[in-house]
């Protein structure tokens, strides 16, 4: 296998076991031939094929299908619907979602020290099939680049404001809490430093636990145990037999409701941030049409994507989108406030560090529209988004060991967050306490990166390149989600026929769409919390399973 060619999972894992148990057969069997639909040529092979788990496939596009329907036939009546979802959820189950985060954070702490940790992906003779510049690339291109996009200035700044503001309560007795444990009113170094703190937290060690926690469990039961790359395959340790049942298609269709809403939402912020970066820089008009007109023009870049396949399409888009990533980062770092910057990343970690315990506390805050607002919605947000990530990650990870895993994974991309919300973050609350430029803080949510920029030398240039890096992040991210999808409905078969995939390309381009019309963000957000909230309880318990399934295995 050569250095850069995808992960191979066998098509049927006919010998393969969980502990001695064969791998399942007949109408038990994910890889069950009945579920493939073509017509054969001459030759035998297939014109036009699909190879697909019958229940899964169809309960899950049903479904989807019928909910863009409804959200378009009603979009004016929706958006209280998806409002008063989200603010339920999050409004009583913050606890939950913090709570259960801390755990998936302790869990890959412990593996990392423990003898666990040595437990090699893929067997003990595996090797890795990509580079460090090639898993890296792909690895975070996947994971939260459009959010670092979206959120890189509008966060800090959010929290710093909020912050200083602190907690108060109006005529009407209606408190105000949305800064981050109880904010530093009147102190802008103290309100800055907890701000930058609040925001590392929602995209540190605890998101990238989420995803660590799922990536390790699909490779360690796909590669190891030789079961399908399907989220049902983690819980053969708990359930057994059972997981090729009702059981094991009821996990995968969550994970494919998961999946698809925490992409849509991303795909909406990305679409939003792309539409208010051309207005500013074009002028065109950030209409409901030209949404999805983009929409529509970078779905169809990914179905292009698609065509060309893993090595020559997400891989090769990710390491461009790095590229740029990088040079619009220094870009920053250097045209903005240097010193500040250099040295801001360490008191930023510092600041991390120290607040950390207190932001991870899921009981008994002072700051309950921030913790149930940002924090709750941030988790719920990265766990629907988990079963992309992680068997994105799963994918491409074969031959690391789980120390050397769970180090790459939880600790490098959190250290980069902590340097790009440092460097755009802090440049942007250097303009408005350094230079008293209230732009920034009085731009809406997805300009504010924009407005940053422009104070800076090559505004236009450097602008451009931010639209290209979200509109890029967006190509790579709908390609990534079609492929995690397509296996998931496939029964965990990797190289499933290539019109399954664009189906799921066009039907996460179509989904976008319909939130956006029938809600906008509030929309987005609101599915992504309440397909993240049961995929919550489905991670708690493949905790229990990676465990079992790491203390069988040679180290």
């Amino acid at each position: 296998m050569g250095q850069n060619s995808p992960p191979e999972t066998p098509a049927q894992p006919a010998t393969a076991s969980y502990d001695g148990i064969p791998a399942p057969s007949g109408e038990a069997n994910l890889i069950d031939t009945d579920y493939v639909i073509g017509q054969d040529n001459i030759k035998g092979q297939f014109l036009f094929a699909l190879d697909i788990h019958g229940k899964v496939f169809t309960i899950s596009a049903l479904t989807v299908l019928l909910f863009v329907v409804l959200t378009l036939a009603l979009q004016n009546h929706v958006e209280p619907l998806f409002s008063a979802i989200r603010g339920w959820i999050t409004g009583n189950l913050s606890w939950f979602f913090i709570g259960s985060a801390n755990i998936f954070v302790l869990l890959c702490l412990g593996l990392i020290v423990s003898p666990l940790g040595k437990v090699r992906l893929g067997g003990k003779d595996a090797t890795a099939d990509y580079s460090y510049t090639g898993w890296f690339s792909m690895l975070f291109a996947a994971g939260m680049g459009i959010g670092l996009m979206f959120y890189g200035v509008a966060e800090p700044m959010s929290h710093f404001s909020a912050a200083m503001d602190g907690v108060s309560v109006g005529a009407d007795g209606v408190r105000t809490d949305w800064a981050p444990l109880a904010g530093a009113a009147g102190d802008a170094e103290a309100a800055a430093r907890l701000g930058m703190a609040a925001t590392i937290f929602h995209w540190g060690l605890h998101p990238w636990a989420i995803y660590a926690i799922v990536a390790l469990a699909l490779a360690l039961f796909s590669f190891n145990k030789g079961l399908p790359l399907s989220m049902r395959s983690i819980f053969y340790p708990i359930l057994g037999e059972r997981v090729w049942g009702w059981p094991g298609h009821i996990i995968d269709i969550l994970a494919v409701f998961a999946t698809l809403f925490g992409l849509t939402t991303s795909l909406g912020l990305g679409a939003e941030q792309a539409a208010a970066g051309l207005d500013q820089l074009f002028g065109i008009a950030a209409t409901d049409l030209s949404k999805v007109l983009l929409i529509i023009g970078i779905t169809g870049i990914a179905l292009l994507s698609v065509l060309v396949g893993l090595d020559k399409g997400v891989k090769r888009l990710s390491e461009l989108n790095m590229g740029l990533a990088i040079l619009l980062l220094l870009f920053v770092i250097i045209a903005g406030p240097t010193l500040a910057i250099i040295t801001g990343f360490f008191d930023n970690l510092g600041a991390y560090l120290q607040y950390l315990p207190a932001l991870s506390n899921p009981i008994a805050r002072e700051d309950a529209n921030f913790s149930q607002g940002w924090t709750a919605f941030y988790w719920a947000w990265w766990i629907s988004w988990s079963p992309f990530v992680g068997m994105f990650i799963a994918r491409v990870s074969r031959g690391r060991t789980v120390r050397e895993f769970l180090i790459a994974v939880l600790l490098v991309p959190c250290l980069v967050s902590v340097l790009w919300m440092t460097a755009f973050g802090g440049t942007g609350i250097s303009q408005l306490v350094g230079d008293g430029f209230t732009g920034v803080q009085e731009a809406a949510l997805e300009l504010k990166l924009f407005a940053m920029l422009a104070q800076l030398p090559l505004a236009q240039i450097s602008s451009f390149v931010g639209i290209v890096l979200v509109i890029v992040f967006f190509i790579t991210s709908s390609d990534s989600g079609s492929l995690v999808i397509d296996t998931i409905t496939a029964g965990g078969k990797v190289n499933a026929p290539v019109p399954q995939r664009v189906f799921w390309v066009i039907t996460e381009g179509v989904v976008a769409i319909a939130l956006l019309l029938g809600g906008g963000l509030v929309a987005l957000q609101a599915m992504a919390v309440s397909t993240g909230l049961p995929f919550t309880l489905v991670l708690l318990v493949g905790c229990i399973s990676i465990v079992k399934g790491l203390m069988s295995e040679p180290r």
